[in-house]
């Protein structure tokens, strides 16, 4: 008989898909990492058990004890599912730009939700990131995971999802592109594909509003580039430690609109129902066409499922409003 001992089982390993219409113009394969049918349906199931693997092992987390963290959702599901199995309880912390579908999943699945300003200086102390580690501070027996500088983050995908990718596309892979916030999957995959073949290119998917393509093209972190983005998943306004930017290649920056616009098109014509980030990520590969020749095999990683979006990005009353259709 043929099943996994519990739903943890069932991380990674998640197919390849190639893309079709959306694609045409390019001279290329382009392939997704089709990161939805991992159990919560992200790519964060992946980083999520491996902190909690690493943190049980050094003692950092504890029998019956509770996991903080800030999230944006996805990272939030996947401790979730990874508490239930285990016996630990959850407090996240999300921003209040965060999709309500995201919120209300987490608390599906038994997580206490405490909702931030998003608005408001990292240092500030209503911020996720502030909130996060006072109730890390003030939680008997918990644990603060802090996914941004957490090196288990990186580490999961070098382990899981670098190899999938490589093994899938018999090594032929030339460009991975993924859209960057705590910068654990681009550094990790990343990492893994350059030791492979140093010749792979790795692109990172920013959005107006986020620090990370002028930080990496200057070295200048620069405030005046941060201010507030309707994209989720992507971007950040600080530096996390797992990004990496010594291994990537290059970014390029996407809009509110265009991403928003290209989560719809993913759904309607390529069948692919996906998150907000998936559509900055598509829209990102069609910006970098000058990037790709004729043999390349393009591999773009799309991050979480469209049900945590019905309300926005897949709502036409709700794009009307934002200016994003007509």
């Amino acid at each position: 008989m043929d099943y996994a001992e519990n739903i943890l089982g069932t991380i990674g390993n998640t197919p390849m898909v190639k893309l079709n219409k959306l694609v045409e113009d390019l001279p290329c394969l382009v392939l997704a990492k089709y990161e939805t049918f991992n159990p919560g349906n992200s790519v964060k199931d992946r980083m999520a058990l491996q902190m909690i693997e690493d943190a049980e092992a050094d003692g950092r987390l504890r029998p019956g004890g509770t996991i903080i963290e800030g999230t944006s959702g996805n990272t939030g599901m996947g401790l979730a599912l990874a508490a239930i199995v285990k016996g630990y309880k959850c407090i996240f912390v999300i921003s209040d730009k965060q999709s309500k579908e995201k919120m209300d999943i987490l608390r599906a699945v038994g997580a206490e939700v405490v909702v931030c300003p998003t608005d408001v200086e990292p240092t500030d102390p209503r911020s996720y990131y502030s909130v996060s580690k006072r109730l890390g501070k003030e939680t008997p027996n918990s644990w603060y995971v802090n996914q941004y500088d957490n090196p288990s983050n990186c580490k999961a995908h070098f382990k899981s999802t670098g190899p999938e990718i490589w093994k899938q596309t018999d090594g032929k892979i030339t460009h991975f592109v993924v859209g960057v916030g705590t910068g654990g999957t681009i550094s990790g995959v990343g990492s893994y594909l350059k030791m492979k073949n140093p010749k792979v290119k790795i692109w990172g998917i920013d959005t107006y509003g986020s620090v990370f393509k002028k930080y990496h093209e200057t070295g200048i972190f620069d405030e005046k580039e941060i201010y507030p983005y309707v994209t989720e998943g992507i971007g950040e306004d600080i530096l996390p430690a797992n990004v990496n930017f010594d291994i990537i290649d290059g970014f390029t920056k996407v809009t509110d609109k265009d991403a928003a616009v290209f989560t719809q098109k993913l759904a309607k014509e390529e069948g692919m129902f996906l998150g907000n980030s998936a559509g900055a990520a598509i829209k990102g590969v069609l910006q970098l066409k000058e990037q790709f020749k004729k043999d390349d095999v393009v591999v773009v990683l799309f991050h979480d499922h469209g049900s945590r979006y019905v309300g926005k990005m897949f709502n036409d009353e709700w794009m009307r409003e934002m200016g994003y259709i007509e």
